[in-house]
């Protein structure tokens, strides 16, 4: 059973201000939960069904401490609409500074909101190995429950930076690209680098004017068809396919 002083703890976790007071945030879902048990984040609790328990009793113990509950008490506190798995309570992890390298991407979004997009980058940047994003202050919390959904585990793999984007951008000397719609067909790009910064907007706004000072090529996904834009999740993924495509290919000939 998930006692009152939990399920309170957990429903004020919902929000941001209390995520960042208590310096936790949590995890919901079997897949979600047994990946974030196996890796090195503090587990504080774990809220799990007689089932989970039984089925993964090695990795339950990783957890600081946990109770049996039933599925309705998880979908009580957390936001699924069922789980009959678990919830976790994790620990915020401590980052080190951000520190960029020329052989590899850094994606850095100026003020994307929907946590669920923020989510399906994070997961995106897993897959193509970028291990860092950078946010403006205004982009969705990543500790979010909608972000942590959408990122199916990703998020234990992908360092998430809120910093200022226009002093980093403005020291780098690394390539700075934009995503826009209009701009250099990515499918025709030529690049000589083997890393950089791809910016990406704000869904409905697109790139702001002090960033969009700083980029270096604006580049576009060519259209053929109807439709007026793309979503910046899927975007995300086209333009990361091209970029890393074409790294490779540069890392190839370089040896």
């Amino acid at each position: 059973m998930i006692s009152h002083k939990w399920a309170k703890l957990i429903k004020s976790l919902h929000l941001k201000k209390y995520r960042k007071a208590e310096q936790l945030f949590f995890v919901e879902g079997e897949k979600a939960v047994l990946e974030v048990l196996a890796s090195n984040w503090t587990v504080q609790a774990l809220f799990a069904t007689e089932q989970f328990i039984a089925a993964h009793p090695t990795a339950v113990n990783k957890a600081k401490l946990w109770q049996s509950c039933n599925s309705e008490e998880l979908v009580k506190v957390g936001t699924f609409s069922s789980n009959d798995a678990a919830l976790a309570l994790v620990a915020m992890p401590v980052w080190p500074a951000f520190s960029p390298t020329a052989a590899s991407w850094t994606l850095v979004l100026d003020n994307i909101n929907d946590p669920g997009n923020l989510g399906t980058i994070i997961r995106i940047a897993d897959w193509y190995g970028i291990k860092h994003i950078l946010c403006s202050a205004e982009t969705a919390d990543c500790f979010n429950p909608k972000v942590i959904a959408a990122a199916k585990g990703s998020f234990l793999r992908v360092k998430l930076h809120y910093l200022p984007l226009s002093a980093v951008l403005a020291n780098t000397t690394l390539p700075v690209y934009g995503a826009y719609l209009g701009g250099e067909n990515v499918h025709q790009l030529t690049l000589t680098e083997q890393g950089g910064y791809l910016v990406l907007g704000n869904e409905a706004n697109g790139i702001s004017a002090a960033i969009g000072a700083l980029i270096n090529r604006k580049i576009t996904i060519p259209a053929f068809g109807g439709a007026e834009s793309l979503n910046v999740g899927i975007a995300a993924a086209v333009l990361c396919d091209n970029l890393l495509r074409l790294s490779a290919l540069n890392t190839a000939t370089d040896q």
